[in-house]
């Protein structure tokens, strides 16, 4: 039987290659799972790419960067599955958060804006965390203060911390919020040290998150196995999607081998209601965390490319004549496509999509089965449309 060692780190939306291995879906398709966990995802990342595992549960920007050579030597990435769409939260101290009162997002961005203005006139600027200067975190974090008239390099000062280490941070007061996946959120806000104020839904409603990454060579060569890989993720979705499950998968994760937290605020979750400050009664967050509904684990080009458009925006990135389709080509959609085929599956017509664009729930063409996708608006109502990527950079 053909092995898997994939790196993860201990967060909710590692939880579909974890239920592949355990509920038995990657052994009936014939292959093997051994998770690896790490601390952090510069972590998760050497030991992908130095071959110490097969495939990471990794930051989509990360696999991106890691491909283009942005900070190191490029190897070549590919990512043939999305494990998940949204499932971060931004939380900030006790201190802060008692001084905003607005709940809608914009508003809630401009009070943050003008109290960050306000402390950095002080002479100490709120320091947030992100969990790696290429993830989504960072930049749905920089689009969301941009956008509400707060700028991320000189109103406030942006910091790593890996995910474990978030609540530490804040209850040290090293920290003053964050931006990270759960259930980090939820152990600031059991601590009394920390309050959840916007869901990075709110932020962009199918936000890309994690991807099943892989070095270029892997899916050349093990091209079967990793096609039977996709296949018992994608039944593993299933399962994460079923509510009459949640109970066991949340005490699954739980475990120490894999997140190490209470099982109860996994499960919140899973299920989309978070219990935002201490001792308040959970909050129906609709799409906080979509493991598998719709097409939650296609990977389109167009995400890799707002992406990258992010990196460049924010100066991580130099723009290159090629860069977008470099970008989107660590995206595999042909790959995702090819292995479940024969599955049933439902598996969308295009590639790419103008993102941001739709407003209510809509059907549009697939390959097969009748597809019906969500919401996935930003929350300024921008369009990020792939066939004027360069035009959009330039109206930012």
């Amino acid at each position: 039987m053909s092995l898997f060692r994939i790196g993860f780190l201990p967060l909710v939306d590692a939880a579909l290659p974890i239920i592949a291995h355990e509920f038995g879906l990657a052994k009936a398709e014939g292959v093997a799972i051994e998770m690896v966990r790490d601390p952090s995802w510069a972590t998760v990342r050497d030991r992908l790419i130095y071959r110490q595992t097969d495939a990471a549960h990794l930051l989509a920007p990360l696999a991106i960067a890691t491909s283009m050579g942005l900070d190191r030597p490029a190897v070549p990435l590919g990512a043939p599955f999305m494990l998940g769409l949204n499932g971060n939260a931004v939380t900030l101290s006790t201190r802060i958060a008692a001084q905003l009162e607005h709940r809608e997002i914009t508003l809630l961005g401009r009070a943050f804006a003008a109290l960050a203005k306000s402390e950095a006139q002080a002479g100490r600027k709120l320091r947030l965390a992100v969990v790696h200067r290429y993830s989504s975190h960072n930049y749905m974090l920089r689009y969301w203060l941009a956008g509400c008239g707060c700028d991320p390099d000189a109103d406030v000062e942006i910091v790593v911390v890996p995910p474990p280490f978030i609540a530490d941070a804040l209850e040290s007061g090293e920290i003053d919020g964050s931006c990270v996946g759960e259930p980090w959120n939820s152990v600031a806000v059991e601590r009394g040290v920390g309050v959840m104020i916007a869901p990075t839904t709110q932020i962009w409603s199918r936000g890309v998150e994690k991807v099943l990454a892989f070095r270029q060579e892997t899916l050349t060569e093990r091209s079967e196995d990793v096609a039977a890989l996709i296949r018992a993720l994608h039944a593993a979705g299933t399962i994460a999607a079923d509510p009459a499950q949640r109970g066991a998968v949340a005490a699954m994760l739980a475990r120490p081998g894999y997140i190490d937290q209470p099982a109860a605020l996994i499960e919140r979750a899973l299920g989309n209601r978070m219990v935002l400050s201490a001792g308040a009664s959970p909050t129906a967050i609709p799409d906080f965390l979509v493991l598998h509904r719709e097409t939650a684990n296609f990977p389109w080009r167009s995400q890799a490319m707002w992406l990258y458009s992010q990196m460049v925006r924010w100066g991580h990135a130099t723009l290159a004549p090629d860069g977008f389709e470099v970008a989107a080509g660590v995206f595999r959609p042909d790959i995702y496509r090819a292995a479940l085929a024969s599955t049933g599956a439902i598996l969308p017509g295009a590639s790419a999509k103008v993102e941001g664009g739709i407003a209510q729930p809509i059907g549009v063409s697939s390959v097969s089965g009748r597809l019906i996708m969500g919401p996935d608006r930003f929350f300024d109502g921008r369009l990020f449309d792939p066939d004027r990527a360069a035009a959009y950079l330039s109206e930012n």
